[in-house]
């Protein structure tokens, strides 16, 4: 099974995404728990097979709420760059991540 995105919450939160003017690219995601894996190569493994970000839950929610007979969507903020090294700082992290956190609860609202 792969785990994926529910597609009524994923068509939300793009929808409301638009509404508002943000940016946001959807797509897969790589789970897991070697979040920082040194390995350059790795990750342009992974970006070759078109995966957009590296994270430690998404697959989890997935299949636990597949399992449950639940919807799930995971919405994520990047602040890593794996292949340049970029990071945000936590001030950044503390204060651009808010529009995230309100698609979510808006999508939470909405369906």
């Amino acid at each position: 099974m792969a785990p994926i995105a529910d597609f009524t919450l994923l068509r939300t939160a793009a929808g409301i995404a638009d509404e508002r003017g943000l940016r946001y690219q959807v797509g897969n995601l790589f789970s897991s728990d070697a979040f920082y894996n040194d390995d350059p190569n790795t990750s342009r493994a992974l970006q070759k097979l078109g995966v957009l970000a590296v994270e430690m839950e998404a697959a989890a929610l997935y299949l636990n709420a597949a399992r449950a007979g639940k919807r799930a969507l995971a919405i994520c903020t990047i602040s890593d760059h794996l292949l340049t090294g970029e990071e945000t700082t936590a001030e950044e992290r503390q204060n651009t991540f808010r529009e995230m956190m309100e698609l979510a609860l808006e999508v939470a609202v909405r369906v």
